[in-house]
C-alpha cells in the first residue's frame, strides 16, 4: 500500500464541480469536458503531472491528497475559503450605461466583460443588472463562496529521479518534446540541457518554463538547478549577436579593399613600360649619343642602363662638354707650336 506525501511528484486524474449544482467545471478526461460543454481543443487531456504541496492545484484539493492511497478513487469536498474564495460584496461594482455605449457594448443580465482599471489591470466580470441606466458588474469568480467536490484517483507515484523532472517540465511545457531534453541528476543538484530546442520553442516559453521548473526542482530537494541555455542566455538581447557579426564584416572589409588596390598598381606599371619604350625609341633617333655611350667604359654602361632615361641625356651632354674641350686643348698647343716655329725663323734671319 503506497501513500502519497507532501513533496511526492504524482499523477493524477480529477473531475471538479459545483456542489450546489452539480456543473462540472474543470477535469482531466477529455470525453467529460466534452459532454459538459467545456471542452477546449487547445487543451490537453489526460493524468496531470504534479508535486504535492506545490500548489499546482488548488489549495484545499492540494491539502487533502496527502495520505492517499495509489490507485484509489477519492472524493473531497472543498470549502469556499478553500477553493476560489468567499464572495466579496467590495467586487461588486457600478458603471453608467453611457461608459459601456462609448466603447460600443450593450451590456446585459449574465453578459460577461472584461474591465481595465487606472492601473492597467484587466478585472473579468459578468453583469448584474442593467437598470435606470446603470450598470451592476460583479468581479469576484464565478465559483467564489461555492462548496467544490472533486472525484481524484492517484494514478502513480513517481520514485525515479529523472522522471520526476521530466515530470514537472510536462507539467510547466507540455508542448516540449522530453525526450530531446538532457537530465543530469546528483544528491542535491539537478541539470536540464534544452539545447536540442532551443531552435524549436519559442525563447518566452523557454524562459517562463526555467524560472518556474526552479521553483518546482528546489520544492522536491534539490538545492542546485542549472539551465542550459541559462534564464540570462536565453534573454540576451539580439542586438549583441548583430555587433559580433558587423564586426566580422569590418574584419574581412580591409582584404576587400587591398584586392581593389592591386588594380591601380597593375595600370602603373604599364604606363612606366610605355614611358621606358618611348624612352628608347628617343634613343635611336639619336646614334651620335649611342656611340658615345659605346666609348665609356663597361661599367659605365651598367649604371647607365639601370638609370633613367633622363640621368642618360645629362651624362651624354657631359661627354659631349669633354670632346669639345679636348679639342680646343688641340688647337691652342698647334697655334703655340705654330708660334714658336716663327720666331725660331725670325731669329735664324736676324744671325744671318
Amino acid at each position: 500500500m503506497v501513500k502519497v506525501q507532501k513533496g511526492d511528484v504524482i499523477r493524477l486524474h480529477y473531475t471538479g464541480k459545483v456542489k450546489e449544482t452539480g456543473e462540472i467545471f474543470d477535469t482531466t478526461y477529455e470525453e467529460v469536458a466534452k459532454k459538459a460543454g467545456i471542452y477546449n481543443e487547445k487543451g490537453i487531456y489526460g493524468p496531470v503531472p504534479i508535486a504535492v504541496g506545490a500548489g499546482h492545484v488548488l489549495k484545499g484539493l492540494d491539502e487533502q491528497l496527502e495520505g492517499l492511497e495509489v490507485g484509489k478513487k477519492y472524493e473531497i469536498i472543498i470549502p469556499p475559503e478553500k477553493g476560489f474564495g468567499k464572495r466579496d460584496p467590495k467586487l461588486i461594482k457600478t458603471f453608467t450605461l453611457g461608459q459601456f455605449r462609448r466603447q460600443g457594448i450593450f451590456p446585459f443580465p449574465g453578459m460577461p466583460v472584461e474591465i481595465e482599471t487606472e492601473s492597467g489591470r484587466k478585472l473579468k466580470g459578468k453583469v448584474l443588472t442593467v437598470s435606470g441606466g446603470r450598470v451592476r458588474v460583479d468581479f469576484n469568480h464565478p465559483y467564489a463562496g461555492k462548496h467544490l467536490v472533486y472525484e481524484v484517483e492517484v494514478l502513480e507515484k513517481i520514485e525515479d529521479p529523472i522522471e520526476k523532472v521530466k515530470a514537472l517540465i510536462e507539467l510547466r511545457m507540455p508542448n516540449v518534446d522530453k525526450e530531446k531534453v538532457i537530465i543530469e541528476v546528483g544528491e542535491k543538484d539537478v541539470t536540464v540541457d534544452f539545447g536540442q530546442l532551443v531552435d524549436e520553442v519559442d525563447k518566452n516559453t523557454l524562459v517562463l518554463g526555467e524560472i518556474l521548473l526552479e521553483s518546482d526542482l528546489k520544492f522536491i530537494g534539490y538545492e542546485e538547478v542549472k539551465f542550459k541555455p541559462s534564464v540570462d542566455e536565453l534573454l540576451k538581447p539580439p542586438e549583441e549577436e548583430e555587433q559580433v557579426i558587423e564586426l566580422e564584416e569590418e574584419v574581412s572589409e580591409p582584404l576587400i579593399e587591398k584586392t581593389e588596390e592591386e588594380k591601380p598598381a597593375e595600370e602603373i606599371t604599364e604606363a612606366e613600360e610605355v614611358k621606358a619604350k618611348e624612352s628608347e625609341e628617343k634613343k635611336e633617333e639619336t646614334p651620335e649619343a649611342e656611340e658615345e655611350v659605346k666609348e665609356e667604359p663597361e661599367t659605365r654602361k651598367e649604371e647607365q642602363a639601370e638609370e633613367k632615361p633622363k640621368k642618360k641625356s645629362t651624362k651624354k651632354s657631359k661627354t659631349a662638354r669633354k670632346r669639345s674641350t679636348s679639342a680646343k686643348r688641340r688647337k691652342t698647343t698647334k697655334k703655340k707650336a705654330e708660334e714658336s716655329a716663327e720666331s725660331a725663323e725670325e731669329k735664324k734671319e736676324e744671325t744671318e
